[in-house]
């Protein structure tokens, strides 16, 4: 039933939303908390003084649950009848956020190319407090739906933002 509304949407944004409904009941949470490898985690927050790309670098992940999510994700997007891309971010210590997985065309409203974490924007922490969807235009031209993703206990680990642009320009987000 929900592809079949999915195939009835019109527009952008009633696309992404219902992208992203779809995904915040699909993404499994504890897949996505056992992605990231504590070394890397700690790289982040303890760069190499003499390479400042060592973290980026150093980036590991446990490849099993990321490649699962990513599929997942990345199926999410077929389901939206434009170009779109399902990002995954997650949470970090001191108010940071994460992006783990940026997908195919590599839009986003949030991350600034090449970087590993960030503050985490206030639309971010709508979510992450209280689960609620956050639609955001802040790029001209782009929409991203910030829908919330929950481990088994219910708790919300990340965030998925599902991200279109009016009129899709795969090289805006890494100029």
């Amino acid at each position: 039933m929900m592809f079949s509304l999915l195939l009835l949407a019109t527009g952008l944004e009633p696309t992404l939303l219902d992208v992203a409904r779809v995904a915040a009941v699909m993404v499994d949470g504890e897949e996505c908390k056992r992605i990231v490898k504590k070394e890397a985690i700690h790289e982040m927050f303890h760069p190499n003084p003499r390479d400042k790309w060592s973290a980026s670098d150093n980036y590991t992940v446990h490849h099993e649950p990321y490649i699962r999510v990513k599929k997942t994700l990345l199926r999410l997007a077929k389901l939206a009848n434009v170009p779109c891309d399902v990002n995954l971010w997650m949470p970090l210590p001191q108010g940071k956020v994460h992006i783990v997985i940026r997908n195919t065309n590599e839009m986003s409203q949030f991350w600034p190319w090449g970087v590993l974490f960030q503050d985490t924007p206030e639309p971010m922490k709508k979510v992450f407090a209280n689960g609620e969807h956050v639609t955001v235009k802040q790029r001209p031209g782009m929409i991203s739906v910030l829908a919330p993703v929950r481990d088994s206990l219910g708790d919300i680990v990340a965030l998925v933002e599902v991200v279109g642009m009016e009129k899709a320009n795969r090289h805006e987000n890494v100029k």
